[in-house]
């Protein structure tokens, strides 16, 4: 079984061992943060295959997670609950997703700089063998200061943007410091929301 053990010493025993369909490190750190086991096993499925034009956001990163999750649940032979999670940037209403290359994310941090965005994360649990998957989506504003060129550019240089959503990482040494002001829940930004996870990982093995 997996744990969670809380400050109050309570234990959330899980109704099968729990597994990460993602290969980010942050989401792993932070399922490591609250005392979680878990395996990782990386989904397959292809990320470019779902179009954002014609959904809302919400609806984009909870479809993600749900395919991300069952493609790994489908591979499994003995019983697990897989993890699966998409974040997105939105600016306008328009997606930033991972940058394909240093202009840019350079071109990203622009639209971002002096400016107020939104972050959405989807979460999806699914069961292998069984036909259940829960799903739900955190959104969190997040305020950038006014950025200056050679800032976005040290940035840049350090190689850090280019695998994050948005082009930044809330959670990096110099990426932090873009940001003025969150209204939500900042591990939201990192890439996974604690307290709603953890909720829902409660409800789902009531």
């Amino acid at each position: 079984m997996s744990q969670i053990k809380t400050p109050k010493s309570r234990t959330l025993t899980l109704s099968a061992p729990l597994v990460l369909a993602s290969q980010s490190p942050r989401r792993k750190k932070l399922l490591e943060q609250i005392g979680l086991e878990f395996r990782v096993q990386v989904s397959a499925f292809d990320e470019e295959s779902i179009s954002a034009r014609s959904m809302h956001p919400s609806q984009y990163v909870a479809t993600l997670a749900s395919a991300k999750a069952s493609i790994v649940a489908q591979t499994l032979t003995s019983p697990a609950i897989v993890l699966g999670a998409d974040t997105t940037v939105v600016l306008d209403g328009t997606i930033l997703n991972k940058p394909t290359d240093a202009a840019d994310a350079a071109r990203m941090l622009g639209l971002l700089s002096n400016r107020t965005h939104e972050v959405f994360t989807g979460i999806a649990l699914v069961e292998s063998g069984v036909k259940r998957i829960v799903t739900d989506v955190v959104r969190t504003e997040v305020c950038f200061r006014a950025l200056e060129d050679e800032e976005i550019a040290a940035y840049i240089a350090s190689g850090s943007p280019l695998d994050k959503a948005g082009s930044y990482g809330i959670q990096d040494d110099f990426g932090a410091v873009f940001v003025k002001e969150i209204r939500g829940c900042y591990y939201n930004v990192v890439g996974l929301p604690l307290e709603r996870l953890y909720q829902r990982l409660r409800e789902y093995c009531a």
